[in-house]
């Protein structure tokens, strides 16, 4: 990785001979070769006709909805996820094909069940669709040992809880108010953080990959923001002590989460996504606090002071993270 930014420093300052910078590119192996080029367009095919194939069962159960009996469809989409456990019997579980037609066994489960609850209107509400989702797939989720199927699971998870909450209002709204809702979250998505982190550090294989983790780490830091942001912009007229309380615990928090993402992401993993995303996360909290302290005034000047903090704030995280 170093030797790679210290040629593409020497192209950006002109320390190679015009014309040769493919050449320095090849050289430093920044410039992917045949074969690697190949193998993406393979696994871009593979996952994208995995997903091609379990959109095309839900559409087509839908488009022939009236036409269907009800045994024909549960044939099909029964048949649909036989066919491919046997192609994943076949393919091998070390194989990424393997792993690829497992992952279509789970999609095609998910139009099961949603077949399941739709022909017989069972009344069940919808958060319990994709909990029960997530745990008929957990055991291939567990087999498949694949970074994306794990993801998948996790967001089958996040979207039960955030149904659940939509479907129960509480006493009064009180219980499961919005707030709850991000702090359930938050909660959620840390501790799989955590656990995520903790056996890359253990060494399991499937999990290296940065792009996953960077994806529950997004979503924590999405989380956090949204918490800190409410509790700026919380007037505290309704339940003035359990709101202030609320925005005190999510105050302490963020305080909390930004410094410990700083120094595992700085010292520990080295990661500059996580970092970028946590800069932008400083902006927005201190531009939003700065936006609600000086714009209450409602003075011209006001607007001009934030854009300039906006302005100046970004360029700072900028520099930092160049450096």
């Amino acid at each position: 990785m170093e030797s790679s930014n210290i040629v593409l420093d020497w192209i950006a300052q002109g320390r190679v001979k015009a014309g040769h910078e493919v050449i320095a590119l090849d050289l430093a192996g920044i410039q992917p070769k045949a074969a690697q080029w190949r193998r993406f367009i393979d696994q871009m095919l593979l996952w994208c006709g995995v997903i091609a194939l379990g959109a095309a069962l839900i559409f087509f159960l839908a488009y022939n909805w009236q036409t269907m009996g009800r045994f024909a469809k549960f044939g099909l989409a029964e048949a649909a996820i036989v066919c491919a456990l046997i192609a994943c019997w076949k393919l091998g579980l070390e194989s990424t094909a393997g792993k690829a037609s497992l992952l279509l066994a789970s999609l095609f489960t998910g139009a099961l069940l949603a077949l399941v609850g739709q022909t017989y209107q069972t009344g069940a509400d919808t958060y319990e669709l994709f909990l029960v989702w997530a745990i008929a797939i957990t055991a291939w989720v567990l087999l498949a040992q694949l970074g994306a199927m794990v993801l998948f699971w996790l967001g089958l998870v996040n979207l039960s809880v955030l149904l659940y909450f939509q479907t129960f209002g509480g006493f009064f709204g009180l219980l499961f108010s919005s707030s709850n809702q991000l702090w359930a979250m938050l909660i959620l998505n840390a501790v799989a953080l955590l656990m995520w982190e903790w056996l890359r550090w253990r060494g399991v294989r499937y999990l290296q990959a940065r792009w996953s983790v960077r994806v529950v780490a997004t979503l924590v830091g999405v989380l956090a923001t949204m918490l800190m942001l409410e509790a700026i912009f919380s007037d505290g007229d309704r339940y003035r002590q359990i709101g202030q309380s609320a925005n005190l615990l999510a105050i302490l928090t963020y305080l909390v989460w930004a410094p410990l993402t700083l120094w595992v992401y700085r010292r520990k993993v080295k990661d500059l996504f996580v970092l970028a995303g946590l800069v932008l996360s400083l902006i927005i909290t201190f531009n939003a606090w700065l936006a609600r302290e000086v714009l209450s005034h409602s003075e011209a000047a006001g607007f001009l002071l934030v854009g300039l903090m906006i302005i100046g704030s970004s360029a700072l995280g900028g520099i930092w993270l160049k450096k």
